[in-house]
């Protein structure tokens, strides 16, 4: 295959892409300003020159073979290549357009659309490639070079990345206004450690958080029962299933209609940071560089009008 894969036209790898991406051929020639035939035709071609099937029917479905699966990360790499040579030549015109390809962790759904709303008013040439998923996603479209930067609470230690803290993240623990603990002052952690916790998924950061500051006081990590999202938390936690441990960048609007409120217990909260983060040694665009100067010029400002109490002239901790 290798050899053969030299014969390869780079159009036909971005046909195959975009097939594949959207499982259609008829989609790929609509994307790609094509016709039907005309797509059928070089992929043909391409399966040809690789000399094994690419694609192969399924009913009324258009699947990746073996061989188009094990193509798919290497022509995506091929493709990522040529636009950063793009985004090279632009740069040494000083042009700031172009295309980004941002991942983000779940928890920035509470905070990203209206920052990334607020970058493309200020630069509507440069189009925005956004992914929110967890945090195991997220370093993956790192660790494949998938996308350009990434935002989250913890970054990854196990692979090289060039981070940078851009607003503070604080973490606390919420409980429903009728429990018993609501409304007490300076609360040991120890009183913590007999309640029932609901928590994310283990390997989030939120739950990497909640697990330090237990054992940083001495505390076994609480009776917990996951969930995988933080609404489905702060649900639970309002019909009185437990207390949780969360980002109080996902609360403040059931800390404002009284639904939630966060518990006033010592070492809380707990302020970690956000960061804008690329994998190192990648070379970043003109306009990869103006989301970061725009994440460190004004998200913090905009973050802190998220957190419990920020509406009134006293706040928490």
């Amino acid at each position: 295959m290798p050899e053969a894969l030299r014969h390869a036209t780079l159009r036909q790898l971005q046909i195959f892409l975009a097939a594949a991406e959207h499982s259609s051929f008829a989609r790929a020639a609509e994307l790609l300003h094509l016709t039907q035939p005309a797509v059928s035709m070089q992929m043909s071609q391409l399966s040809e020159t690789v000399g094994l099937p690419l694609f192969e029917k399924r009913g009324r479905n258009l699947c990746l073979t073996r061989a188009g699966e094990t193509l798919v990360p290497y022509v995506e790499r091929i493709a990522q290549t040529l636009r950063e040579a793009s985004e090279a030549v632009d740069a040494l015109q000083g042009l700031r357009q172009g295309r980004i390809k941002i991942a983000l962790v779940t928890t920035t759904r509470y905070f990203a659309p209206k920052l990334l709303a607020q970058f493309r008013a200020q630069h509507p040439q440069i189009e925005l490639d956004v992914s929110i998923i967890d945090r195991e996603g997220v370093i993956a479209q790192l660790e494949n070079n998938q996308v350009d930067l990434a935002i989250m609470g913890r970054p990854p230690t196990h692979m090289a990345v060039v981070s940078e803290a851009f607003a503070k993240h604080p973490h606390g623990v919420i409980a429903p206004p009728e429990h018993p603990l609501a409304g007490k002052k300076h609360l040991a952690p120890q009183k913590l450690a007999r309640e029932p916790f609901l928590s994310r998924e283990s390997g989030s950061g939120t739950r990497y958080a909640m697990e330090q500051y237990f054992a940083e006081h001495g505390l076994s990590p609480p009776v917990l029962q996951e969930m995988t999202s933080n609404e489905s938390i702060k649900q639970a936690v309002m019909a009185g299933m437990g207390l949780a441990f969360i980002s109080l960048h996902t609360i403040s609007l059931e800390h404002q209609t009284g639904h939630l409120v966060l518990l006033d217990v010592k070492g809380l909260p707990v302020v970690r940071s956000w960061f804008v983060l690329h994998r190192a040694g990648k070379s970043l665009s003109p306009a990869a560089v103006a989301f970061k100067q725009f994440m460190h010029a004004e998200a913090p400002a905009y973050m802190k009008t998220l957190l419990p109490g920020s509406g009134s002239k006293r706040g928490h901790g």
